[in-house]
Parts: C-alpha cells; sequence; structure tokens
C-alpha cells in the first residue's frame, strides 16, 4: 500500500502574483478608490468636514459603529491623496487571491484595524482614513510569500520593502500624533493574520489514498 497527495484543486493561487483578472482588479479597486473621493466631496462639500468626527471614537460604545465606515472618511483632500497610491498598488496586488478571497482578507484586515484602535487610541479622539487598510495590504503581501513558501512572491515583497520600507515606520507609537500608528499597526497585524489564513486555505489538501503495491 502506498499514499499518494491529492492535487489541489485548479487555480489556487498559492504563487501568483499578479490578480488572474487584471481588469477586473483594477475596476475594483478603481471604484473602490473612486468612492473615497466621492465621500470625501459629500464630506467637505455638504458637510463642511463634519462627517469626520463620526469616525472610531475610542473606549465608546456609540464609537464602535465608526469601525464600519471610517476607512471611508479623510478629513482633507491631503489626506485622501497620501492614501490614494498605496490603496490603489496594494489593493491591486492583493487581489492576485481573487476578488473573493480579496473580499475576505480586506474585511479582517478592516475589522481588526478598527477594533484595535477603539481599545487602544486616546479616549475621545476620532480615527479616520484608509491608511490602516493599506497598511494591511501591505503586511498581506510582505508575508505571504513566507507562508506559501513563494519565491515570486518573496520578490515582489522584497521590492515593496525598498520603495515603501519607510513607510513601515508608521507602526510605531508617536511618530506623528495627529498619525493613528495603531490603525496602522492593527492594520499590519489584520494582514498578517489573513495572510496565514489564506495560506493554510489554499494549502494543498493532503488526503491518503491507497494504492496495491
Amino acid at each position: 500500500m502506498a499514499t499518494l497527495p491529492v492535487p489541489s484543486a485548479p487555480g489556487k493561487p498559492v504563487n501568483r502574483v499578479l490578480p488572474p483578472r487584471p481588469l477586473q482588479a483594477a475596476v475594483v479597486i478603481g471604484a473602490f478608490t473612486a468612492l473615497l473621493y466621492v465621500v470625501e466631496f459629500v464630506n467637505l462639500a455638504v458637510f463642511h468636514g463634519t462627517l469626520s468626527d463620526f469616525g472610531i471614537v475610542s473606549h465608546r460604545v456609540t464609537g464602535l459603529a465608526g469601525v464600519l465606515w471610517a476607512p471611508l472618511l479623510h478629513v482633507s483632500w491631503q489626506h485622501l491623496a497620501s492614501n490614494t497610491l498605496p490603496v490603489l498598488l496594494f489593493g491591486f496586488l492583493a487581489m492576485a487571491i481573487g476578488v473573493r478571497q480579496w473580499v475576505a482578507v480586506t474585511v479582517t484586515i478592516w475589522l481588526i484595524s478598527g477594533l484595535g484602535v477603539w481599545l487602544t487610541e486616546d479616549t475621545g479622539v476620532s480615527t479616520v482614513g484608509a491608511s490602516g487598510i493599506a497598511f494591511g495590504w501591505l503586511m498581506f503581501l510582505l508575508v505571504r510569500g513566507l507562508f506559501n513558501r513563494s519565491l515570486k512572491q518573496l520578490a515582489v515583497a522584497a521590492i515593496l520593502l525598498f520603495y515603501w520600507g519607510s513607510a513601515l515606520w508608521g507602526l510605531l507609537p508617536n511618530v506623528d500624533p495627529e498619525i493613528s500608528w495603531q490603525a496602522h499597526a492593527f492594520g499590519a497585524l489584520g494582514g498578517l493574520l489573513a495572510a496565514w489564513l489564506v495560506a493554510m486555505a489554499n494549502r494543498p489538501a493532503r488526503a491518503a489514498g491507497s494504492l496495491a503495491a
């Protein structure tokens, strides 16, 4: 008797570094980014920036609802502009796993980043912005190659680290009192967890099959 591994289902994105459907991925992340700009226009032009007060307000039960929409809000056009390229680039590359898993990864990052901010940010502070999501996607891209043992993904991680490595200082406390390092750190934690979960989900199933010797 002998056992043979059952091959993984075709199309599993174990070593993929680009989205399987680049146009679809570009449309999805483009639409998400466009939504950020629409929300910011409404926030500033209609509500005169007051929507930013309804972000994640730490340590208050009423502020917990901000977890759901805080990443869509920004305090200014400059704030949104600084997040636009990371959102577009990291979000697009993260869709190498396919849109469905990307949605699950994004939800994981979104919730962990938001809940982490609510638990640890200074009391009464309203936190908004998509940078926590961007940091989560970046961390996902940096570590997925380790979990998947993929040289291609590690090469992409090295390139991202070369160009964006300085951004990781944003994970540390007190770099800038107006920047929520908690959102960045917990977003990165969410990305790390999501990368591990995706690697486990996409790992080739090994079932024992019998073969007459």
